[in-house]
């Protein structure tokens, strides 16, 4: 099952300070987590990350699990080349109920990373094989990524914009669920909206929105 975690405000611990740890802290940046790196030794990307105070490092050798007990992250990720480390720290992650993944053990990690097909950040497509074939994941997303660029269109992320505006004025103004789905059906088929979408003027766009849903009866 394909799932997405809200990790807004959660406290996220990346273990270990190389490509790999990279990679992770990269998927984690667009969460709005909090994000702590704890290794002995970072790269320099991940340098100027905490530089740029994207992330906080903290300069530890990890050899046990004691970092669950002290930090009590909601998720850790181990990204180390102590295959029997990383396997104590999932273990004792699930006893704490604590979520956990390692880099070289997808098997017994609490979920697997897919290769993302992102339309800035407000339309991701998963590729996933269920942790079998990373390397496959990623070659079917990069062919994938061409047919979907096709298909969604600069309007379509555009209408999501506007549908997430509008969506919360309206639960505030429109009592029922099923009213506010018409609502925000009719805002989708709405030519004016659609032209002015089209014609890149996004903020009449909104106000029209809004405008309909003040006369929504």
């Amino acid at each position: 099952m394909i799932i997405n975690l809200n990790l807004r405000s959660r406290l996220v611990i990346v273990i270990g300070g190389g490509n790999e740890a990279l990679k992770r802290i990269n998927s984690l940046l667009e969460e709005k987590c909090q994000i702590i790196v704890i290794s002995n030794v970072i790269n320099n990307q991940i340098k100027t990350l905490v530089k740029n105070k994207k992330i906080k490092f903290k300069k530890q050798k990890i050899q046990n699990s004691s970092i669950l007990s002290v930090y009590k992250p909601y998720m850790i990720i181990t990204t180390t080349n102590d295959k029997k480390l990383n396997q104590k720290i999932i273990n004792d992650a699930k006893n704490k109920k604590i979520i956990a993944y390692s880099s070289d053990n997808p098997e017994l990690s609490d979920f697997a990373n897919p290769a993302i097909i992102d339309f800035e950040n407000i339309i991701q497509i998963a590729i996933f094989t269920g942790g079998k074939s990373p390397a496959m994941s990623k070659k079917l997303r990069m062919k994938s990524e061409k047919i979907f660029k096709k298909i969604i269109t600069k309007e379509d992320i555009d209408q999501i914009k506007i549908q997430n505006i509008v969506r919360d004025l309206a639960k505030n103004r429109i009592s029922t669920q099923n009213e506010r789905k018409t609502y925000l059906s009719n805002i989708m088929g709405d030519k004016e909206i659609k032209q002015l979408i089209k014609d890149g003027k996004l903020k009449k766009a909104e106000k029209r929105a809004i405008t309909i849903l003040r006369n929504w009866k």
